[in-house]
């Protein structure tokens, strides 16, 4: 692969927030961040665009691609549940001359800041607690309560990785966090922030 920009990866277990913190990161034009598109295996959810949420393809289609050495991570995250980074996603935005950001599993995450240790920032997006984590989950109401049980029990061991993270991100209060993100990856990047004045 040829090298570009920074990258900048986001995991937390499901419902912790990390999607709405990558979401306000991509607005902040100073941080010249672009979003790395996953390709899973996975059915569509509700309102969900195949390029933009996700690459939608079925297993076989996943499978092959595996085989061709295609992804920069990939991982079956539940049964004929793959996930993955397609090389060729992120080779396009280093060529727009963007800084990648990855809204990514854990697993995909720590193996991404293995491949390029030098220019990743790894972070940990950590809920206040596995109940509150629940919580959230079901008021989402995307998935069925074997479901969400699965995810909860993913989220322990998810925890536990924290620690392999660049750093952690609490989000305990949203706007805090939104905050703390914006100046980490701004510091990493080298971005001013817009509020931030000339000492």
């Amino acid at each position: 692969m040829t090298e570009g920009g920074k990258l900048i990866i986001f995991s937390a277990p499901s419902g912790s927030g990390k999607t709405t913190i990558v979401q306000h990161l991509l607005n902040q034009p100073e941080l010249n961040l672009a979003f790395s598109v996953s390709a899973t295996s996975r059915p569509r959810r509700g309102k969900e665009k195949h390029g933009v949420n996700y690459y939608f393809m079925s297993v076989s289609e996943f499978k092959r691609h595996i085989k061709n050495e295609d992804f920069l991570e990939w991982e079956e995250v539940y049964r004929d549940n793959f996930y993955g980074t397609l090389k060729s996603e992120v080779e396009r935005l280093w060529a727009e001359g963007k800084n990648v950001i990855f809204d990514i599993d854990v697993v995909g995450g720590l193996r991404i800041k293995k491949k390029f240790p030098d220019k990743t920032l790894a972070v940990f997006v950590k809920p206040p607690s596995v109940d509150e984590l629940k919580i959230r989950l079901k008021k989402r109401s995307t998935e069925s309560e074997d479901k969400i049980n699965m995810r909860i029990a993913k989220a322990s061991v998810e925890l536990a990785t924290a620690p392999q993270f660049d750093k952690i991100i609490k989000n305990y209060d949203l706007d805090v966090a939104l905050n703390e993100a914006h100046r980490l990856v701004a510091e990493y990047v080298g971005a001013k922030l817009p509020d931030s004045k000339d000492e």
